[in-house]
């Protein structure tokens, strides 16, 4: 972590509950990067960790947003509308340093970002891990979240996610960074060679070259 990096916590009520957001600040911002968790956990994933510790020291401030549903323990996520009222109630939070916010989630929260970002006026989106679909059910696709973003998307995907390889992706106007062997937790296995440095590394390379070229 950047000793520049300043971390502090913060509580924000929305109509969903309370949520809780952990700055990771920037000693010179020049983006806020909000983003949230998926269903099956919280932010202290290791992929969201790992971008809160090197994120800063590029100049994007990092909001890790935890839902209500999280901060009150409970161990289900709640209907994609109510996580949606969440990620609005917590906005006016993320956009106060007065920055341009890439709104982000990882899984079901980066379908949450997706689905709101062209009405909370975010700059671009980050989808990690994004759940295209439900794993064997490709038909049932939520492309359509994705492709309705409206501002320059970024996914970073697991080579061996069940909900979405990087292979079944459709064309559209955004940019995918596979993580080789990885899955729907960016885990790979044993056999491949490759470690969980160097694929947290992918993650993070990824992010950061894309948010350099936002300008």
């Amino acid at each position: 972590m950047s000793s520049e990096t300043v971390v502090s916590t913060e509580t924000v009520e929305t109509e969903a509950g309370t949520a809780r957001i952990t700055w990771h600040r920037a000693g010179k911002p020049r983006f806020v990067l909000a983003v949230g968790h998926g269903a099956g956990g919280g932010v202290e994933v290791r992929d969201l960790r790992a971008l809160a510790a090197v994120l800063p020291g590029r100049g994007v401030s990092v909001a890790l947003v935890e839902q209500p549903w999280r901060v009150a323990g409970r161990k289900v996520a709640p209907a994609p509308k109510t996580l949606d009222v969440g990620w609005r109630g917590i906005w006016p939070a993320v956009v106060a340093p007065g920055l341009p916010v890439i709104s982000g989630g990882r899984s079901a929260g980066a379908r949450v970002a997706c689905r709101t970002a062209g009405e909370l006026g975010a700059h671009a989106v980050l989808a990690l891990s994004f759940p295209l679909h439900p794993p064997g059910r490709p038909e049932r696709s939520r492309a359509d979240e994705l492709l309705g973003a409206g501002v320059p998307t970024l996914v970073v995907q697991g080579g061996n996610d069940p909900f979405g390889r990087p292979d079944e992706f459709p064309a559209g106007g955004y940019d995918l960074v596979e993580v080789p062997y990885g899955d729907h937790s960016f885990s790979v296995p044993k056999r491949s060679g490759v470690t969980e440095e160097e694929t947290l590394e992918a993650v993070t390379a990824g992010v950061v070259g894309w948010v350099a070229s936002l300008g």
